[in-house]
């Protein structure tokens, strides 16, 4: 078990005792109205072993705290699913990675999804992905399947043309300036970005460089309100608790209102594009330099 889904199995036993203490309960004393070995108890509470449904049920029955058992649940339900070392989810490539991705995102009315430092996944150009995925391969040193997984990456994006999904993408400024593969693929990446960004279904803001620091974040997309995956450096978290989600919405409606859309999203978009562009042609040589050597 790794360290987190531990940390999350004390943080759920240190609520089952808020409630049992909140009840003027000792923890013999719950322990014989639920019928259980007197050391469940302590064991649950430390993080030792895990409540299962009944448990929970029982525990918050006999401390007068019936509300709190829907919530309870659906923590317990998902501490174990929670965390996911990436060398598990990309063990036999990326390919299997983004074909769960899709699968994930063909069910989802309403995606809301935030970057700090890359373009989001789902607008990607085939050259930016590639470059992308080659670092993902190399640096989690997984099966090369690099063909494959850009193909289902760039399958993926299908739906943003189906159906009636909504997409609210997020990113900061820093995205459209951190280089990925060269400058080419840059300049094709934010081509699309232009292009992408007049899709009536997608609605689209960057949080300019020097904007007010508001809210703690890292890269997070929330798919409609039943599920939030967080990727870190060595793990991909998937949260479904709704007391968690709805942080992930607070953190979410403030990073939008600080950003810029439409035409000044645009403009900043244009901006990066063109300084690109005058980068490429001053660092190629002329075609009169050519010619005179």
């Amino acid at each position: 078990m790794t360290s987190s889904v531990h940390q999350a199995r004390e943080a759920l036993g240190h609520r089952l005792r808020d409630i049992r203490k909140d009840a003027g309960l000792t923890g013999r004393g719950l322990a014989t109205l639920a019928g259980w070995h007197s050391s469940k108890v302590s064991k649950i509470e430390y993080g030792k072993q895990a409540p299962t449904e009944d448990d929970i049920r029982a525990w918050c029955h006999h401390a007068g705290a019936d509300e709190q058992i829907p919530d309870l649940i659906a923590t317990a339900r998902h501490i174990e699913a929670m965390y996911v070392e990436w060398r598990r989810t990309l063990g036999t490539g990326t390919k299997r990675r983004q074909r769960a991705s899709r699968t994930l995102e063909a069910k989802t009315r309403l995606m809301r999804w935030y970057e700090p430092k890359l373009i989001p996944g789902l607008l990607h150009t085939a050259e930016y992905a590639e470059a992308v995925m080659r670092r993902v391969i190399d640096f989690y040193d997984i099966p090369d399947d690099l063909d494959a997984g850009v193909a289902e990456r760039m399958e993926r994006q299908q739906v943003l043309y189906r159906g009636d999904r909504r997409f609210h993408f997020i990113i900061a400024h820093q995205a459209l300036l951190t280089t990925v593969g060269n400058t080419d693929v840059m300049i094709g990446q934010l081509d699309r970005l232009l292009a992408v960004t007049s899709m009536p279904r997608v609605s689209f803001g960057i949080i300019p460089t020097r904007a007010q620091y508001l809210v703690p974040t890292n890269q997070f997309i929330m798919y409609d309100s039943r599920l939030v995956q967080v990727e870190t450096i060595s793990a991909e978290l998937s949260i479904t608790q709704p007391r968690e989600i709805a942080l992930y919405v607070k953190a979410f409606d403030e990073l939008v209102k600080q950003s810029v859309k439409g035409a000044a999203a645009r403009a900043l978009v244009v901006d990066a594009f063109n300084q690109l562009r005058d980068e490429r042609t001053t660092m190629r040589p002329s075609d009169s330099t050519e010619d005179s050597s």
